[in-house]
């Protein structure tokens, strides 16, 4: 049975899994973040500002508030998904750095690609150092995850 927390007498119930998912996509998301904000694996052009071409813009800043909204969506999925599972750290770790190369396969080798006009599943500069940023992501994930969790669970167990 799922854990639960109501959020209003008139909303959805949201899974804490859900919740703690998105709070440590947030952490995975900041890591990653700083990763495609120094690398610059084509002609002197950060990762970041290319995440913000998605939407047209070749802003940081809208780059950055892009990536942090993929990072909440893919940590929420991550709690829902695999939740359950990462509540100790080495499973946690392991989940999410197998987490972080699926999120690499499906964005950075083939949406993201798809939607800028370029070539997907292509071996190069630009997706071998995504390939580093989303296993950032993934292990900070995973352990932000573990971490939550862990505080939470001893939080709603002890005294009333």
């Amino acid at each position: 049975m799922a854990t639960t927390v109501q959020v209003s007498p008139r909303t959805a119930v949201i899974p804490l899994y859900a919740v703690w998912g998105a709070a440590a996509g947030v952490v995975g998301g900041i890591g990653m973040g700083i990763w495609m904000s120094v690398s610059r694996p084509m002609m002197d052009t950060a990762m970041i500002t290319m995440v913000a071409g998605l939407l047209g813009s070749t802003n940081a800043v809208a780059g950055w508030l892009i990536h942090l909204a993929i990072a909440v969506s893919f940590g929420l999925a991550f709690g829902v998904l695999l939740g359950k599972h990462a509540r100790k750290m080495v499973p946690a770790a392991v989940l999410g750095l197998g987490y972080g190369v699926v999120a690499w396969l499906i964005g950075a080798m083939w949406i993201m690609p798809a939607n800028m006009g370029m070539p997907v599943f292509e071996w190069n500069d630009v997706t071998s150092s995504s390939f580093g940023a989303h296993l950032v992501f993934g292990l900070l994930l995973g352990l932000s995850y573990a971490c939550i969790a862990s505080v939470m669970g001893k939080q709603r167990t002890g005294p009333a």
